[in-house]
């Protein structure tokens, strides 16, 4: 609690709205989350304020989980899973050397050149799908490094989903399930590496909570609006922006 105790009245405003958009997020309204890190890194500091922050995706993946839980590739997940455990290990053993400015900006030039592929195949009416071990390993690998180092693999999961061209409820929950399980396993490194998770830390967490069950209803009610078609575009769109706010941070 006393992490929010003592902010000045603009900080706590970007933390409250930090927690609502963790809840439109996880309910599917894809690219919005990556503001989060900027904020609460203005706020609380980069490193610190991932372990704020970690909570809260949790919070946020048991609702999602739960809401969508009839609407999962559980094939896409197992694909996954072993290389971005792998990819968040590198995280923890590299996080205090890599500089992260320059690691989104590699990260947010191969996720635009992707999106450009991406795009052209659908212009294209194609029916081709990257589905092989290569492309699974670069995504999950690239995705559980850049949860690790800055909470920031949204993008980088989106651009797999959208080339598996599930349907929206489905791409939904398995990128639910997909971030409950990895965000899971990143815990016990904050707590007993990275020491950025606390009891104080938790308390802040829960304080925040309402703003994020708040978000996650505002978010679903907004996905129910898109039809098929035009919520894959929006995700397109939401995911080259958070590119580009990855290159310009």
């Amino acid at each position: 609690m006393e992490y929010l105790r003592d902010l000045d009245l603009l900080s706590l405003v970007l933390v409250l709205f930090s927690a609502f958009l963790v809840g439109a997020s996880k309910a599917g309204i894809k690219g919005v989350g990556l503001l989060i890190v900027p904020l609460m890194a203005g706020v609380f500091g980069a490193k610190p304020s991932t372990g704020i922050v970690l909570p809260m995706l949790i919070m946020a993946d048991v609702m999602a989980v739960i809401y969508y839980r009839k609407s999962v590739n559980w094939r896409y997940i197992f694909k996954l899973i072993p290389w971005a455990l792998a990819g968040v290990v590198a995280g923890v053993i590299t996080g205090d050397l890599i500089n992260e400015k320059y690691f989104k900006w590699l990260l947010g030039a191969i996720i635009i050149a992707m999106l450009v592929m991406l795009i052209n195949n659908d212009r294209k009416k194609s029916d081709k799908i990257p589905d092989n071990r290569l492309f699974a390993a670069l995504m999950g690998t690239s995705g559980g490094f850049a949860t690790m180092v800055g909470n920031a693999a949204g993008p980088v999961f989106s651009i797999y989903l959208l080339s598996m061209k599930l349907p929206k409820r489905e791409f939904i929950g398995t990128g639910a399930w997909f971030f409950f399980v990895i965000n899971l396993t990143k815990v016990p490194f904050h707590i007993f590496v990275w020491k950025t998770i606390d009891l104080n830390t938790l308390q802040a967490d829960l304080v925040l909570l309402p703003l994020i069950v708040v978000g996650m209803l505002a978010g679903i009610r907004m996905v129910n609006f898109f039809p098929e078609k035009a919520y894959r575009y929006f995700v397109i769109i939401m995911t080259f922006i958070a590119a580009v706010v990855m290159l310009l941070s």
